[in-house]
């Protein structure tokens, strides 16, 4: 594995033309997002991107990236670790109007005067791939199945749930 820092900024249409591949490792600790969303990280993110030109012309980032994260659990919010890899194809569009022309396949990230912030489009990624729900396996979480119901209140009702239409019958039977 490459141990080289990610360039922050890139001139992404010159490594298009020339079918660049950038390899290497962004510090979790310097992603703020990503630190507001889930907490501080400790390790490295790996990234890989493979800049290009396809068959139709659009200039592309076929990128990969992998992690191991400290994600909080959501039955106790004690962090657990979580091991995350995404595959994306991004396409560069200087427009909101470019944007709408490319296929469905393909995300669009924006290139402004040429330039392309890699930090920002690698952490929208990482940010985008992490699970949605995190628990610790039910025996080693910190928090009870007891402890997760709210009293007696929480119990499953003995008998079938009155029908919403029994006060309209009620009402009926009075006129």
């Amino acid at each position: 594995m490459s141990t080289t820092r990610l360039p922050s900024r890139v001139e992404p249409y010159k490594l298009a033309a020339r079918s660049e591949r950038l390899e290497g490792l962004v510090p979790l600790a310097d992603l703020a997002r990503l630190t507001e969303e889930v907490g501080p990280q400790n390790g490295d993110l790996w990234v890989t991107l493979d800049f290009a030109i396809d068959a139709q012309g659009r200039r592309v980032i076929h990128g990969r990236l992998a992690a191991d994260l400290q994600l909080p659990c959501r039955r106790c919010l004690s962090p657990m670790a979580q091991h995350v890899e995404s595959e994306f194809l991004l396409g560069m569009v200087s427009s909101d109007d470019l944007a709408a022309e490319l296929p469905s396949t393909h995300e669009p990230v924006l290139v402004e005067d040429e330039q392309l912030n890699l930090l920002t489009v690698v952490e929208d990624e990482l940010i985008l791939s992490l699970p949605q729900v995190v628990y610790h396996e039910e025996a080693d979480c910190e928090v009870s199945r007891d402890q997760l119901t709210s009293g007696e209140g929480a119990t499953a009702s003995r008998g079938p749930a009155a029908s919403p239409f029994d006060v309209l019958k009620h009402l009926k039977g009075k006129s």
